[in-house]
């Protein structure tokens, strides 16, 4: 299984996510990382492991309130031995750097224009957003499993930054009936048991944030995945 640390960005930070209430997204202020500036984090977590891959919420994109375009693309730039999966919301095709992948979340769609997923090609990660009280955006990209790339995170938003535990249920419904497509586990993962969970159902990757600036999943733990 692989593990891709999470950096959520809000107004220039990086922030604490909890199941979904953007507005109230704090600073990280954590046990591996005091300080929210992005560049610091993400050192924070190469000294936990040496993670390859990481993933970018631009929050202030999703919710339309202004975005992080430059700091993001600095970043990307500054790092080109590591993958950056990007979610800015809706975004439409155009030239990514090598080592960038958009992720779309399916929150940020509409039944209207998913067939837009088709002009990036399969190069994307698809994201399949639930709130607690089920899908978000476009619901039509649930029946249309030939519109998903490879790779598709099922984030359940509700769970995220919380003590819930992933949602097995869910995860297991997915890897049952696309065994073909490599899903990627997002909330509520709280520790090493809950990773060989999932992993035991066959979901390949598992986003984490809070289990990791905690410590409740340390290196030893990664290693031995």
């Amino acid at each position: 299984m692989k593990i891709i640390p999470v950096l959520d960005l809000k107004n220039g930070l990086v922030v604490h996510a909890k199941q979904g209430m953007r507005d109230a997204y704090q600073p990280i202020n954590t046990t591996l990382c005091q300080d929210s500036d992005i560049y610091k984090v993400i050192e924070a977590f190469l000294s936990l492991y040496k993670f390859d891959t990481f993933y970018i919420a631009d929050l202030n994109a999703i919710t339309l309130q202004g975005d992080h375009d430059d700091l993001i693309t600095a970043v990307v730039t500054a790092y080109p031995q590591l993958q950056f999966w990007v979610d800015r919301g809706y975004q439409k095709t155009r030239d990514y750097p090598r080592n960038y992948l958009p992720v779309l979340g399916s929150e940020c769609f509409t039944d209207t224009n998913i067939e837009e997923l088709r002009d990036f090609n399969e190069r994307f990660i698809l994201s399949l957003d639930y709130a607690q009280a089920g899908a978000l955006g476009a619901s039509s990209i649930l029946i249309k499993p030939e519109l998903w790339p490879e790779t598709v995170i099922i984030m359940t938003m509700f769970r995220v930054g919380s003590q819930l535990g992933p949602d097995v249920d869910k995860l297991s419904t997915f890897c049952t009936q696309y065994p073909h497509k490599k899903f990627v586990a997002a909330g509520g993962i709280r520790n090493i048991a809950d990773l060989q969970s999932i992993k035991a159902l066959g979901v390949q990757h598992a986003l984490l944030a809070s289990a990791l600036h905690s410590g409740t999943i340390n290196k030893a733990d990664i290693a031995n995945l």
